[in-house]
């Protein structure tokens, strides 16, 4: 099953131009609130009138502004999970189920052990009598869920499914849900604020910043190289600097290897070949290492000055901030975690005070290299 989605659209000062194509596979959407996600599902649905453009779900045109196509919702086999589940509340588990066979002609009969066959499925078996109100967050979805699949969609989108639910729910219900998806194998749209979520879930991903979509790349190469500012930021790092290319050692412009992070005011070697157009420089936190006297060859050593200390449940956070960052920097300061038991060995040597001087150093294949 594939899907393939070129379209624009205007909402007041807001514009979506989003590109992209799915096949078979969990492809996930991740983006902040407000950067066009939702809308874009909508637009797929047919809830949402593109401007310009054209949607085709296994080569049956769904849009094409060109060719005046524009199917109605209830033709396009397209399942859209609302946030909110969109259940009937007047209704119980059964008579929501019954609801996603209203277009398929069944006979009564049949359209029973369907609903029934369902409710096995989606253990929702002693649950058939009871209103959402009645239901947990993880029954509510998959009731919604079983709902949506009884309708046989060709496209299944979820659009930030966890969002309603607790911590623990969350982690519960989203099992549940990849053992789902990977029962049924329909194409879906996963759509998240979640770079954890995508992660998890997703086989490709692209990002969504300010109305348009990146390329679609695999889940690890989104996070291992997000490519942009705004990719690397949702993907979670929270340490970047505005950066230009400089010339290596040898003054071979086109070759260079070297960066300058202007907000630290450091030079680095980023161990390949920086493009010309890179703009910023970013590292993960738990990639910063504290550097010890017996480590004299390491490269993108930087002097800075603890600014806090932060216990976490797990990990240690501490905020430092670079000793050469320039007056005018509006964003000196890094962020490093590490394990409790790490921190607490250097600790143990007598620099460990907000205030104090610490040396930390960069793996030039941990710096991400941006546009």
């Amino acid at each position: 099953m594939s899907l393939y989605v070129d379209v624009e659209k205007t909402l007041g000062a807001f514009r979506l131009s989003t590109r992209f194509e799915a096949e078979n596979e969990v492809m996930g959407i991740l983006g902040a609130s407000g950067c066009g996600k939702s809308m874009t599902l909508k637009c797929i649905a047919g809830i949402m009138k593109p401007d310009r453009g054209k949607i085709v779900l296994d080569g049956r045109t769904l849009f094409d502004s060109e060719k005046n196509i524009d199917l109605p919702p209830q033709k396009r086999h397209v399942g859209l999970l609302f946030q909110n589940y969109a259940l009937f509340p007047n209704m119980t588990v059964d008579k929501n189920l019954m609801t996603g066979l209203r277009s398929a002609n069944l006979d009564k009969r049949k359209a029973k052990e369907a609903v029934v066959e369902m409710t096995k499925r989606f253990y929702l078996t002693g649950l058939e009598k009871h209103r959402p109100s009645q239901l947990s967050g993880g029954q509510q979805q998959r009731t919604a869920l079983a709902r949506i699949l009884l309708t046989r969609p060709r496209l299944l989108m979820l659009d930030e499914p966890f969002s309603a639910l607790d911590e623990y729910l969350r982690w519960k219900v989203e099992m549940e849900l990849m053992d789902i998806l990977k029962e049924f194998g329909v194409t879906t749209l996963f759509v998240s604020h979640s770079r954890d979520e995508i992660y998890r879930i997703c086989q490709r991903a692209c990002v969504m910043d300010q109305g348009r979509s990146t390329p679609v790349v695999p889940v690890k190469t989104m996070f291992e190289e997000p490519g942009t500012m705004a990719a690397c930021m949702l993907s979670g790092c929270k340490n970047y600097s505005a950066a230009s290319r400089i010339s290596d050692e040898d003054g071979q412009e086109t070759e260079s290897t070297w960066i300058y992070a202007g907000d630290w005011g450091v030079k680095l070697d980023c161990g390949r070949q920086v493009p010309e157009d890179t703009a910023y420089v970013g590292v993960r936190s738990h990639y910063i290492h504290i550097f010890s006297e017996e480590e004299s060859k390491r490269v993108n050593v930087m002097e800075c000055r603890i600014c806090r200390i932060v216990e976490d449940v797990f990990n240690m956070v501490v905020m430092v901030s670079s000793v050469k960052a320039p007056s005018h920097s509006s964003n000196p300061q890094l962020r490093l975690e590490m394990p409790k038991e790490r921190w607490e060995a250097y600790a143990r040597q007598g620099r460990h005070k907000v205030g104090d001087k610490i040396r930390i150093w960069i793996d030039p294949h941990d710096l991400l290299v941006l546009r």
